[in-house]
């Protein structure tokens, strides 16, 4: 599908190690399989600060989920999913959205959906779990995923 951009050092830091240095294959391939997303065939590489993914995975949602877990990783600015296929059907370009200082949930859910669609924040929340654990817990920096809503 293509090649995600992601902010370097921003997201949750895998492993021991400091600064904003790229994880290793291993502690990556771990924290995919951590959010229990049936990720199990996907291969995980590192190449400098870019994780390439290869593999299948079930449908959409999950595509989307494995590249958010593992972009919104500390040391990783970039994800390469030309190897990864979605066994359902043909993956579509997702969209992401970057949180910036002072975004919310409410907030993002206004400007992705439109002026009055807020409440919509539930549905954002909902495509970024099990990454996000309360919906008041997101970061500048951190990567979610906005579905479509025709899909909820």
């Amino acid at each position: 599908m293509g090649l995600f951009s992601f902010i370097k050092n921003a997201g949750k830091k895998l492993g021991i190690g400091g600064g904003d240095d790229a994880p290793d294959a291993e502690a990556v391939k771990k924290e995919l399989e951590s959010h229990g997303l049936g990720t199990d065939a996907v291969q995980v590489e590192v190449v400098d600060d870019k994780v390439v993914l290869k593999g299948s995975v079930a449908d959409q949602a999950v595509f989307e989920k494995a590249i958010v877990a593992v972009g919104n990783t500390l040391g990783v600015s970039k994800v390469d999913t030309e190897g990864l296929a979605v066994a359902s059907a043909p993956a579509r370009e997702p969209v992401f959205y970057t949180v910036k200082k002072g975004d919310n949930l409410w907030k993002i859910a206004e400007a992705q959906y439109g002026k009055g669609k807020g409440a919509k924040h539930t549905v954002i929340f909902d495509a970024n779990r099990p990454m996000l654990s309360h919906p008041d817990k997101i970061y500048p920096g951190q990567v979610l995923r906005i579905p479509d809503l025709s899909e909820t």
